[in-house]
């Protein structure tokens, strides 16, 4: 019988606070921070090669600079010729399977913008897409609104420090307003709810905001002073003509000399509708530099994780999970954790785990004094809207809806307020409704014998709240990763 590895834990956990508070968590994101996607999927079926001055669809889009990678695209910000606005712009991988993959995010984007005309749902916006013929074959591209730094950023810019508590609770709330309109209206999980995946409207540092910094524009590339490029050739195929190329040079030399002049013209087709939408300020106007650097303030939150397992010599990682999520929580139901298709290889028929035996018990809010240093009453208000989150019983866990009726959210003004808040009432009716409906279904699939239920999102919708989507702002499919 091995004792739980709470107590060894626990004083390595204090003992690493008063030293580095980032250095674990830095190993577990570090895939999501690397520039250089390398150059061995810059082939047939890759990514295409990129360049800035670039231009794409008939040259409504000049590429400016890029913004980052992920296994299925590159994403660059460009200039919006049409529009005179800055975009972010994803240009997919060409095989097959990816570009399935496209259509059937591109639809289900759609879906969302459609319902969100007036753009309060917090949720980030598809302005356009089209396909991109290159060396390495055909590229759906998709165009989003450009937004700034992701949630990720704003964490290492304290240092791991934390974010001022009022900023944490503006966060959540304009999470819970992307996610209710997801999930209750439109029926959507988001599946990938991340720090990455969460986008402020603009960036940290005003001097990396393309709108503000005064850096001129980017002019469409010309064949005769195209570097040659370190990947495979750039297409060629489906770009402007030579007049089109001469109209859009043009267009970018009239705003890049307004920008010049401070007139602000540049930013004003991108910002004009984004003072009153509800997304969350940057940390200029809540700055985290003069709240919440100060290590173990009660009023910050660090960008910890929830739980870190480690195998021990006869348990493995997976087990110390599971004993963890118990030491906050109390004991798993033991329906819930007979429950499972691997329960056999982590509990015994009691419900009790196979190795780890000896618990020590540390419920959250203790843990919000006790490591930091949260007031009583603040961390006991914490914790009383997390733990219902974190109930290991799916049916109780309240749904985004609800969450935004708690009280520990109503933390005062907020620099940015959502136009439309779902009504309590409403949301009351279709949370039980559509609880019943799911319920029933699942009723009538088990008695059939059915292992599985394929819910049709375009006819029924489900309340099932298994992840709260991205962000306070923008909920993002983020275009800057997948």
């Amino acid at each position: 019988m091995a004792e739980a590895p709470a107590r060894r834990r626990r004083a390595e956990e204090e003992e690493a606070a008063a030293t580095d508070p980032a250095a674990e968590t830095e190993g577990d994101s570090s895939d999501y921070t690397s520039e250089d996607e390398g150059t061995e999927e810059y082939r047939r079926g890759g990514y295409h090669a990129v360049r800035v001055g670039d231009s794409f669809n008939k040259g409504a889009y000049v590429v400016q600079s890029k913004l980052g990678w992920g296994h299925f695209s590159t994403v660059w910000l460009a200039w919006d010729t049409n529009h005179s606005r800055y975009v972010a712009l994803k240009v997919q991988k060409s095989a097959q399977h990816y570009t399935e993959a496209a259509m059937d995010e591109i639809k289900i984007l759609k879906q969302i913008a459609d319902g969100d005309p007036d753009d309060s749902r917090c949720v980030v916006k598809l302005l356009d897409h089209f396909k991109h013929s290159g060396p390495n074959g055909n590229h759906v591209c998709m165009v989003f609104e450009f937004l700034g730094d992701n949630l990720l950023t704003l964490i290492k810019y304290t240092d791991y420090h934390g974010i001022p508590l009022p900023m944490v609770k503006e966060i959540c709330r304009h999470v819970l307003v992307g996610l209710d309109y997801l999930h209750r209206v439109l029926a959507i999980i988001h599946t990938d709810l991340k720090p990455e995946n969460i986008l402020l409207v603009s960036t940290i540092d005003p001097s990396k905001n393309p709108r503000k910094s005064g850096v001129p524009l980017v002019l469409p590339a010309t064949e005769a002073d195209d570097p040659p490029p370190k990947a495979p050739a750039p297409s060629v195929n489906g770009g402007p003509t030579k007049s089109q190329k001469k109209k859009i040079r043009r267009k970018a030399k009239r705003a890049a000399t307004a920008t010049s002049e401070g007139s602000g013209a540049v930013a004003s087709g991108d910002t004009d509708g984004s003072d009153d939408r509800g997304d969350l300020s940057t940390a200029n106007e809540g700055s985290p530099n003069q709240d919440g650097d100060n290590k173990g303030d009660k009023g910050t939150r660090r960008g910890d994780v929830l739980f870190d397992p480690h195998s021990g010599d006869n348990f493995e990682r997976d087990e110390d999970h599971l004993a963890l999520m118990m030491e906050l929580l109390g004991m798993m139901p033991r329906k819930i954790a007979l429950g499972g298709r691997y329960s056999r290889e982590f509990f015994n028929r009691y419900g009790d785990l196979r190795h780890i035996r000896r618990l020590r018990f540390w419920p959250l809010n203790k843990v919000l004094v006790d490591k930091y240093r949260f007031s009583e009453r603040d961390s006991n208000d914490m914790a009383d809207f997390l733990v219902p989150i974190l109930d290991f019983v799916p049916g109780k866990r309240p749904v985004a809806a609800q969450l935004l009726q708690h009280p520990w959210l109503d933390a005062g003004p907020f620099h940015r307020q959502p136009k439309t808040l779902p009504d309590p009432t409403e949301n009351s009716v279709d949370v039980v409704s559509e609880k019943q409906r799911f319920e029933n279904q699942e009723r009538d699939a088990m008695a059939m014998g059915l292992g599985n239920i394929a819910i049709d999102g375009a006819t029924s919708k489900t309340t099932e709240d298994p992840q709260a989507s991205t962000m306070p702002n923008k909920t993002n499919a983020t275009p800057a990763m997948k």
